[in-house]
């Protein structure tokens, strides 16, 4: 019996990906600096939570669409202004980005009025519940704490890898984890789509993802460098052939819980999905056409005396055929 999904790989691929490996790693370096060029040049459109804000609680008359609150505000000219729900039907939560210059909720007032002004209308009015203000020492100590937990993340994945296999696969492993990261980043600078928390979050969690595909290629490159007698480059090929329909379908299978999150979680956890489903695509790609290639350049050239076993099974290992 063949299930659908398990076999849209076949399992006895022989694709000569190291045959282009070359031309792999030079796009994956105009991508990687072309990111970085981005969000230097252009930076990013953070949202309320890095720039310091007003928090408005907001109760209707009657229960209201999200979807329309944000239009009518969208038309009232608030801009970048983040709708969710609060509660009940009745109650929302309008998050907008305040001027450089307001960093209290006094100075907001104006705001808050203009804010539930342009949300209501006339057969169901709101009124403000209350009023919260997050200021600039606030959204700074956010963006010190993302840049904490990415470095956080990625000298935990240095130490892990350099245990687990050997230190040449954690500089690789943190290098490609790195690309994924900026590359949807520079995306996301490129476009000028909201950076908040949800976005961080999301390239938090491919961060983990783009670990586990590399690990998981890396993991058979270790095992037929110990079981094959082949050049480097053909136990290359063959591993990540032999992982092809693993990385596939998991990345896959990830990529449409994630649209359907997209598609029917509602704008405040869009950002989040749009970040998950570009990095799915992104850590894809890199663990099939980046990570082994980088394993053949220079002081990242691993070579089968790097990952001989323990001298006792060397004898054991030699009689293989």
């Amino acid at each position: 019996m063949t299930i659908f999904p398990l076999t849209l790989i076949p399992a006895d691929t022989r694709i000569d990906f190291m045959r282009f490996r070359h031309i792999f790693i030079t796009i994956a370096a105009l991508a990687f600096f072309g990111a970085l060029a981005v969000i230097g040049v252009k930076g990013f459109n953070f949202a309320l939570d890095f720039t310091g804000g007003t928090a408005v609680n907001v109760r209707f008359a009657q229960p209201v669409s999200v979807d329309e609150v944000r239009e009518r505000l969208q038309a009232a000219e608030v801009q970048n202004a983040q709708v969710q729900t609060f509660g009940s039907g009745n109650d929302l939560l309008i998050r907008v980005r305040a001027a450089e210059d307001i960093a209290h909720v006094n100075d907001n007032a104006e705001l808050s009025r203009h804010v539930v002004e342009a949300a209501s209308t006339p057969d169901n009015p709101a009124q403000v519940l209350g009023t919260e203000s997050i200021g600039s020492q606030v959204s700074g100590d956010l963006r010190q704490n993302a840049i904490y937990a990415a470095i956080f993340v990625l000298v935990g994945f240095l130490c892990y890898i350099s245990f687990r296999f050997e230190w040449k696969f954690a500089v690789v492993a943190s290098i490609t984890t790195m690309f994924d990261v900026l590359v949807v980043a520079g995306l996301f600078a490129m476009t000028g789509r909201e950076f908040d928390l949800t976005v961080l979050a999301g390239l938090l969690s491919v961060m983990g993802f783009s670990i586990n595909d590399t690990i998981v290629v890396f993991d058979r490159v270790r095992e037929n460098f110990r079981g094959m007698r082949a050049d480097p480059l053909e136990v290359f090929n063959r591993s990540i052939n032999q992982t092809l329909s693993r990385t596939i379908i998991t990345s896959l299978v990830f990529f449409l819980s994630v649209f359907a999150l997209f598609l029917y979680g509602g704008g405040s956890l869009e950002g989040l999905a749009l970040t998950q489903m570009l990095g799915a695509v992104v850590a894809t790609l890199s663990s099939i056409l980046i990570a082994c290639p980088l394993l053949t350049y220079g002081m990242l050239r691993v070579t089968k005396q790097d990952l001989l076993p323990k001298a006792r099974d060397e004898e054991a290992l030699a009689r293989r055929p």
